[in-house]
């Protein structure tokens, strides 16, 4: 048993002094005053301990894009760069690929929760079932109508969470049903879907939406679209890029205002490397840069980012001004709960995995445990 001591602890509702966070294992087994854990027990650390970063949307990091290595070896790599910025728990992301590239990405993720990799909750399917008019950096010939064999593989179990984008309006609701009922999250993404077609999927088990605002129309008086069905929906959950060049501040802002950030997740969307891109990478066939400070495919198109959890958390802190619990908790427990894992992942609460992440007072990581296991 072991017992962190001496810094302030976030517990997923209110941050809290003189608390010890006691690990027995993988688990917590207690939070409590410091002054009842014997002194032999204590670990002493410094900052802020919060529940650590899950991002639902992770296609690549440490030099590794998941859709080129799609082995349980890979995804080790990318938790492994990821863990750097805070993430515990993260799902590895194929975007718009073939099926067998599909099925290597289910098997990857499989056999990588098998083996115990640190951090892997399952994975996310990004596409191929997308309007082709909104498509961003997938690519068109990878894009198509879902079938039975897709359904097959896409509800195999993993032991994990799968998660699956799709555009409403290019997949029936009766197919999202299905997905739905048997365990599959299904969010709305890359898509132009209208106000009636999202309601139907919405009815039919699709619970949230992919990267809010990217790859689909912008909100009319006439056509709200799915940023306004997204905006107006009270229990759908939306990810959100905060890298703040996805999307503008003040749109960040109506977001949240019209959502509340109780329903909002924080993601990265992040491709090999949250970090600078000198050379460039190739993308199911295309040609990745960087320009601007922004990863662009050839025709100038977005491709993803380079954020990483901690820079978007002190984003939402400071540049949209939300309070700093609140963005805690829309990298925790808020991706937690539209996992359906809010019961053991995402606040620092007995029972729960000691997934943890300290801070220093600017929001920068400086250590971080999975079930109990320090990075040190």
């Amino acid at each position: 048993m072991t017992a962190l001591t001496g810094a302030r602890v976030f517990d997923g509702e209110r941050i809290h002094d003189g608390m010890a966070v006691v690990i027995a294992g993988d688990t917590i087994a207690a939070v409590l005053p410091e002054w009842e854990v014997p002194p032999a027990d204590r670990q002493p650390v410094e900052g802020l301990l919060a529940p650590g970063f899950i991002d639902l949307q992770v296609n690549g990091g440490g030099g590794v894009l998941f859709n080129d290595d799609t082995t349980p070896e890979g995804i080790a790599a990318i938790g492994v760069a990821h863990r750097r910025y805070g993430t515990t728990g993260f799902l590895p992301t194929l975007i718009s690929d073939t099926r067998e590239r599909m099925r290597a990405a289910m098997d990857a993720a499989t056999a990588a929760i098998r083996d115990g990799v640190p951090g892997v909750l399952g994975v996310h399917i990004e596409g191929p079932f997308f309007n082709p008019a909104r498509r961003g950096a997938h690519a068109l010939d990878m894009i198509r109508p879902i079938d039975e064999d897709d359904l097959m593989l896409l509800t195999t179990a993993t032991g994990g969470k799968t998660l699956v984008t799709l555009a409403p309006e290019m997949v029936d609701p009766a197919t999202v049903h299905r997905l739905a009922a048997a365990g599959v999250v299904v969010a709305a993404g890359h898509t132009e879907a209208d106000v009636d077609t999202i309601h139907r999927a919405r009815a039919a088990g699709l619970s949230g939406f992919t990267h809010l605002y990217n790859a689909m129309p912008p909100l009319f008086g006439r056509a709200p679209g799915p940023v306004g069905a997204a905006l107006a929906d009270e229990d759908a959950w939306a990810s959100l890029i905060v890298d703040l060049q996805h999307v503008s501040k003040t749109s960040l802002g109506v977001a949240l205002a019209a959502k509340g950030w109780q329903r909002c997740v924080l993601i990265t969307d992040a491709m090999t490397t949250p970090e600078a891109v000198d050379d460039g990478f190739t993308l199911t066939g295309q040609s990745v840069s960087l320009k601007d400070g922004c990863l662009v495919t050839a025709e100038g198109t977005l491709a993803g980012s380079m954020l990483d959890m901690a820079t978007a958390v002190r984003n939402t802190v400071e540049t949209l001004g939300l309070p700093l619990e609140a963005a805690l908790r829309m990298a925790s427990c808020i991706p937690a709960e539209v996992l359906g894992l809010g019961d053991r992942l995402g606040r620092i609460a007995r029972g729960h995995r000691a997934d943890l992440v300290l801070l220093d007072d600017a929001l920068h990581v400086m250590r971080t445990w999975i079930g109990g296991v320090g990075d040190d």
